[in-house]
């Protein structure tokens, strides 16, 4: 944009300097022009009286005298002499023989003739000769002052544009920077609202904007907070009926469901809460522990499992929980998708600027469709779970991939960045 308006400010006063400098350097050299001729014509009219009344002897040292004076070559054409500067009859001269004073451009200059009566003779004719430099004589300089002149107009035009053009820039870099935070999730960047022109409408829509968006976030985990809350009395009903179970068993494995479905929506109200803000998570630290807690049923249905993580910390831009729910569905959809038996492996590797993980197994591979987008499934489940892996790697600035895995079934690699 800056560049932009340079080019358009500096095209212009180009042309404004070109309709004004062009005219003006043609008047300086007529201006120039006419001065010289004025003033050979001054000259020349001052031998009138001489010429008239001087016989040709005493003329010829009253002509030599001017002639070595002037800057122009002075000629008197009497009695068949010629007196002064030695010159042929050009057609001028001989016009003025006949009685008519002219000027006319010759071949290297402009010539100016007088017709003088003698008495008892024929007219003498006094002849000025003004070159093309004399008719120049300062031209060149005036015109070199009026091209610095628009030389340096040009400048200051350029100057005073490139001013203008790096406020308008700045403000527009400024509000792309705020644009970007709060794409990020930094609800509290805010434009400046003072902006010169339209920009500063833009920058108040925007926070307006950003503070619409903040409102509705907040509504929003407030919302989900108390509807998370509100679960929690059937769930302190149902602790106490299985508290009152003759069982112990029975109460035991009941009471540790309840407290599970308990922590999941204590989780879910911890994170509606901390939603917007910068998140971290240790990538081999959670996989590790999720892994430990599906091997037990890995091993109940008679799967082998491999499982390859590297030793922490390996630092993602991940809540916890959210890589927690990211590597249950991951595994969750092997046991959901796969028969009994079936091997899988998982792996967890660094890579420059955060970790990949990697899940596959033998089973009958991923089914046709596009079952990343949210609710489609191809085996007739809700078609949530790798739409979590999903939304998990692009919270980071990462991305999730699928192919055929070497042990024949699904290979899903999962790119999560660290925390900017």
């Amino acid at each position: 944009m800056r560049r932009r308006v340079l080019l358009l400010v500096a095209a212009t006063t180009t042309l404004v300097l070109v309709a004004f400098l062009v005219p003006l350097a043609l008047l300086v050299k007529n201006v120039a022009a006419d001065r010289a001729v004025q003033r050979a014509t001054v000259e020349a009219q001052a031998l009138t009286s001489l010429v008239a009344t001087n016989d040709e002897s005493s003329l010829a040292e009253s002509v030599r005298q001017v002639d070595a004076s002037s800057p122009y070559d002075v000629s008197v054409f009497v009695g068949g002499h010629v007196l002064g500067t030695p010159a042929g009859r050009s057609p001028l001269v001989a016009l003025a023989q006949s009685g008519r004073s002219e000027s006319g451009e010759v071949s290297g200059g402009r010539e100016i003739v007088f017709s003088v009566d003698r008495p008892a003779t024929s007219p003498a004719v006094i002849r000025t000769f003004v070159s093309d430099a004399a008719l120049a004589a300062g031209v060149p300089r005036a015109w070199l002052l009026l091209g610095g002149l628009g030389v340096a107009l040009l400048l200051v035009s350029l100057l005073v544009a490139d001013r203008l053009a790096r406020t308008f820039v700045r403000s527009t870099v400024d509000l792309a920077a705020v644009s970007h935070r709060l794409g990020r999730g930094d609800l509290e960047a805010r434009a400046d609202p003072a902006a010169p022109g339209e920009l500063g409408v833009v920058a108040t829509a925007l926070n307006g904007l950003a503070g619409r968006i903040a409102e509705a976030l907040r509504e929003e985990r407030e919302t989900v907070a108390d509807l998370s809350h509100r679960v929690r009395t059937p769930l302190t009903s149902l602790r106490m009926e299985a508290d009152a179970l003759g069982d112990p068993a029975d109460a035991a494995r009941i009471g540790a469901g309840v407290e599970a479905v308990n922590r999941a929506v204590t989780e879910v109200i911890q994170q509606a809460r901390r939603r917007g803000a910068p998140a971290f998570a240790d990538a081999a630290e959670v996989v590790a522990d999720r892994v430990a807690f599906w091997s037990v049923l890995a091993e109940d249905t008679e799967r082998t499992m491999t499982v390859d993580v590297a030793p922490g910390p390996l630092p993602v831009g991940l809540a916890s929980a959210d890589l927690e729910a990211c590597v249950d569905a991951l595994l969750g959809n092997v046991f959901a998708h796969t028969p009994n038996g079936t091997a899988f492996r998982v792996a967890l590797a660094a890579q420059p600027g955060g970790a990949v993980l990697t899940v596959e197994d033998a089973g009958p591979g991923l089914p046709g469709g596009d079952v990343v987008r949210r609710g489609v499934s191809g085996a007739g489940s809700s078609g949530l779970g790798l739409d979590i892996v999903r939304r998990a790697a692009e919270r980071t600035g990462g991305a999730v991939r699928f192919s055929r895995s070497a042990l024949g079934g699904l290979l899903v690699v999962v790119d999560l960045l660290a925390p900017r």
